[in-house]
């Protein structure tokens, strides 16, 4: 007998699109956690389509989705690694400035003008005890947190130019406060005062009791992990359920694929997920420009010519003055002629070392310590670029590699 009515639940069909998407949508959010109406409407309506699927994979990661009708944003831990990030994020007087803004804005209308604003800013900042001067690099650092603000959808601009007030303090500019989304600005707020204690306030917002929600997290959010870096209870996961029921699955949500090896564990990207670099987050790799074709000439030489760490398997050294040396033999190579490396980096190979450092070190591929450049071995699938013509891979080339974070 075949029954019908409202009684029966279907089963809800496989729709392979629609797996596609979900994938897509996660890695958008734990790359960009703000998601407002007007520049992400698309988004905003897909993520409402798949809200229950989205948030029970953000749920084993300890994430909550926030999901309104003009709104979106991913509540996420702070990312692993606090200082290789925070040396890609905002000047310190720019962060300063935001917190200030934000707390600014608090007290005044929905519409205000930007001076407005400013003076409550200014208020806010003298109760913390942030100094203001009214100097030229303050009012820059102020329309920096102003565009990191109108970035996420949390005070826009709705007429004029925010950059006016570089050299207009009066500038009329009319800006829309939204006061609802100005309580998501920090996600994780724990039981401290960050201005008696920031370190243990930081330590606290980024602490995470259980071990395998932390794992999860750092496959999502870095490049990839390294075995040796983790603690018995870490290990235990990484030996037990990274395969199984924890590790693959979630990588599957993400459109990403495991891959286990001896040195560690990663979350790769297949060929065709991403069109853009960028979309791989702060630190994609690799890239093409000098930089890209430098990181991946100096890892081939850290490879090749580097000493092996006393204490981990597999990484190998090379003294910073030797990078620097290297450096400049392969600048005499490349500088001149169509094609060749840019002006600045040719001339100045302290900066060029500088930017790869910031670009490994991103990656979770090189640390530094007491003048040397420590490789991991995971460096070692990134094969160095056809030197001839001065030619660099493309992406297409060099697909199917660790995500580089989607932070």
């Amino acid at each position: 007998m075949t029954v019908t009515g409202p009684e029966v639940r279907r089963r809800k069909a496989w729709a392979p699109e629609a797996d596609d998407e979900r994938a897509y949508l996660a890695r958008l959010l734990a790359r960009r956690c703000w998601l407002s109406a007007g520049r992400d409407d698309d988004a905003i309506a897909a993520v409402r389509r798949h809200r229950a699927e989205l948030g029970e994979t953000f749920g084993r990661l300890g994430w909550a989705l926030v999901v309104q009708r003009d709104f979106v944003r991913l509540r996420k831990s702070p990312p692993p690694r606090r200082t290789e990030f925070a040396a890609d994020g905002p000047k310190p007087l720019t962060a300063a400035w935001y917190y200030c803004l934000v707390a600014g804005a608090e007290t005044l209308p929905p519409r205000v003008a930007m001076s407005s604003l400013v003076s409550a800013a200014r208020a806010a900042a003298a109760e913390a005890g942030v100094p203001s001067t009214g100097l030229i690099d303050e009012r820059r650092a102020i329309i920096e947190a102003l565009k990191m603000l109108d970035q996420r959808g949390v005070i826009e601009e709705v007429d004029g130019d925010v950059s006016t007030y570089l050299h207009v303090e009066e500038a009329h500019v009319l800006l829309a406060i939204h006061h609802t989304r100005l309580l998501e600005v920090v996600a994780n707020f724990p039981p401290l005062d960050p201005i008696e204690n920031p370190s243990g306030w930081l330590n606290a917002a980024e602490r995470e009791s259980d071990a395998a929600r932390r794992m999860r997290r750092r496959l999502v959010d870095d490049t990839l992990i390294h075995a040796d870096d983790l603690d018995e209870d870490e290990s235990d996961w990484l030996r037990r359920r990274v395969r199984g029921d924890d590790g693959q699955p979630l990588a599957a949500a993400f459109g990403l694929r495991l891959e286990r090896r001896s040195e560690g564990a990663a979350f790769v990207v297949p060929d065709g997920v991403w069109r853009h670099p960028h979309e791989l987050g702060p630190f994609p790799f690799p890239v093409p420009g000098t930089v890209g074709q430098a990181t991946l000439l100096t890892i081939d030489n850290i490879l090749a010519a580097g000493r092996p760490h006393p204490e981990r398997l597999g990484w190998r050294g090379l003294d910073y003055e030797d990078v620097l040396a290297r450096l400049g033999e392969l600048s005499l190579r490349f500088s001149t002629g169509k094609g060749g490396w840019a002006a600045e980096y040719a001339t100045d190979l302290t900066h060029l070392a500088d930017e790869i450092a910031r670009l490994l070190t991103g990656l979770a591929l090189l640390r530094l310590d007491d003048a040397t450049w420590w490789l991991s071995p995971a460096a070692a699938r990134w094969k160095p670029p056809a030197t001839h013509g001065r030619r660099t891979p493309t992406t297409r080339e060099t697909a199917d590699e660790p995500h580089g974070g989607l932070a």
